[in-house]
């Protein structure tokens, strides 16, 4: 299969404007070759993929390592370094998640809806890959493989530009995926990494219309404000994960404390993380249920009647109730009912993840149905709030809006579709 990389420029020798150009210019030619193979190719060429990244183990990890030493001389947090950090175990998932993109059953080509005119003529709606996407994204090397998994196993070329946390990692991950893509008969062009750190590569490619058919932001609220504020592309926005769990008067105390302790202490770093505990001011354990987060280790921030929960507790700011800390500090709140909880979750969620601990189903369904976010929660941890989790192999992101696609990106997300019309002769009169 003949390459394009040779009218690609190399980093440091073209403008990034002239860059992105030339690397969407090869994705879309790409994305052309691509999708015109059969569905059971891409997906063994996945599986080469996946069996490549496994194969690069120690490349990658050492890879890995470099970007951990200069994140510590850089002064990121620990959260930060562990979204960042790489091992055997990790690195395992990762491969084995570009392995279950692969097995999952393939959208392109699936019938939505059909019907059938009087006048004979039959419609369908089918799915269809979106083309090339470009991926912005910081600290997390996973999303380099789950998002070239996704893409190519929907028939797209993915363009991605990660963040220079993660720059070693990155170049790593993508050389392995290459590699098993291209003995699979993928082009090396359907799934590429921006060569360069130049942050206005970024700029470019948020305006390369017609070239790029959509942007995913994955990364912090200013990355996410930057590509709303200044793309020309369309934008699958993932914003931040202000999630809140919501003690109920009539949740289970064991389960309350077991779900707010996985909710906010299992990974601190990643979206999904617990940002607000909102604890009912009829729950007979709120002091134990608070108690128990600070003894794990937990900093907590709280209003007047979460201070006089436990003495530890430091006085919330208003700043507090919509910052995502990714890391071992968690607002409380004591709320009058659920009423209360609903008003509280609507001034300051960021419609990503929220939760609902209680033993009552019709306070439950009330919250399920009342509460406007991508995912919402009963008698589960927030950190659940993953493509994996939800069965869908990966994710390109957790989407917070309300247009195309909501709450983990998975291969659905990734198309979108097209109107089949056949007839017999038929003439509009």
């Amino acid at each position: 299969m003949t390459s394009m990389t040779a009218a690609i420029p190399p980093a440091g020798a073209a403008d990034p404007e002239a860059l992105v150009t030339a690397l969407a210019t090869a994705a879309r030619a790409a994305q052309r070759r691509m999708a015109a193979m059969p569905s059971e190719a891409r997906a063994a060429a996945l599986h080469r993929a996946a069996d490549a990244l496994r194969a690069a183990t120690p490349a990658v990890l050492a890879a890995n390592a470099l970007d951990l030493a200069a994140g510590r001389e850089r002064g990121l947090s620990g959260a930060m370094l562990d979204r960042l950090a790489l091992d055997e175990a990790r690195l395992a998932g990762i491969a084995d998640a570009v392995a279950a993109v692969a097995d999952l059953p393939d959208p392109v080509g699936q019938v939505i809806d059909t019907h059938e005119q009087p006048n004979g003529l039959k419609f369908q709606r089918i799915r269809v890959p979106i083309g090339t996407i470009g991926i912005i994204y910081e600290s997390r090397p996973n999303v380099t493989a789950d998002a070239a998994a996704l893409c190519v196993r929907a028939g797209n070329a993915a363009l991605l530009r990660g963040g220079s946390e993660a720059v070693h990692s990155n170049r790593a991950i993508h050389a392995a995926l290459v590699e098993g893509l291209v003995a699979g008969g993928v082009p090396a062009e359907a799934v590429q990494l921006v060569p360069s750190q130049d942050r206005a590569c970024v700029g470019a490619m948020l305006t390369a219309a017609g070239l790029i058919d959509m942007i995913v932001p994955r990364g912090g609220k200013s990355l996410v404000a930057r590509v709303q504020a200044d793309a020309r592309v369309p934008v699958l926005a993932h914003l931040d994960g202000i999630n809140h769990t919501y003690v109920h008067a009539a949740a289970d105390p064991a389960m309350a404390e077991a779900i707010a302790h996985n909710a906010k202490l299992r990974r601190t770093g990643i979206c999904g993380s617990m940002e607000t505990l909102l604890i009912d001011s009829l729950y007979p354990q709120g002091s134990a249920l608070v108690a128990a987060l600070i003894d794990a280790g937990c900093e907590v921030r709280g209003d007047g009647r979460a201070q006089a929960l436990d003495a530890r507790v430091i006085p919330a700011t208003a700043d507090d109730w919509d910052t995502e800390y990714l890391d071992a500090i968690l607002s409380v709140a004591v709320v009058d009912g659920l009423d209360d909880a609903l008003a509280h979750i609507a001034r300051h969620s960021s419609a990503h993840t929220d939760a609902i601990v209680t033993g009552d189903t019709a306070v439950a369904e009330r919250f399920l149905g009342e509460v406007d976010s991508a995912i919402v929660m009963h008698n589960a941890s927030s950190q659940f709030a993953d493509g994996g989790e939800f069965g869908l192999g990966a994710e390109i992101g957790i989407a917070t809006g309300r247009l195309h696609a909501r709450g983990p990106v998975a291969l659905e997300g990734l198309t979108t579709y097209k109107w089949q019309v056949r007839g017999q002769g038929q003439t509009r009169p």
